[in-house]
């Protein structure tokens, strides 16, 4: 192994980008549902997009990133 070898290779940083984007995705998605009077409560915060949706979209871009953290490149990746 050269002095100057990355420990990541182009898959390694593709699948980290791929798991951020799911988080980010998983976040816009959990955004809204507010109400613009504080007096006036709205159901809109309680639908399954933001309660279920959103936190496990977001779970898998974790996943995603712990894989491609934990991901060893294979030799012939390297060349």
């Amino acid at each position: 192994m050269s002095k100057d070898a990355f420990i990541f290779n182009k898959k390694n940083y593709t699948l980290v980008i791929i798991g951020l984007a799911f988080v980010a995705i998983g976040f816009l998605l959990m955004m809204g549902g507010g109400s613009d009077d504080p007096n006036v409560f709205n159901e809109e915060i309680f639908n399954a997009q933001r309660i279920t949706w959103a936190p496990l979209i977001i779970l898998i871009g974790f996943g995603i990133e712990v894989f491609a953290i934990m991901r060893k490149p294979k030799e012939e990746d390297a060349n």
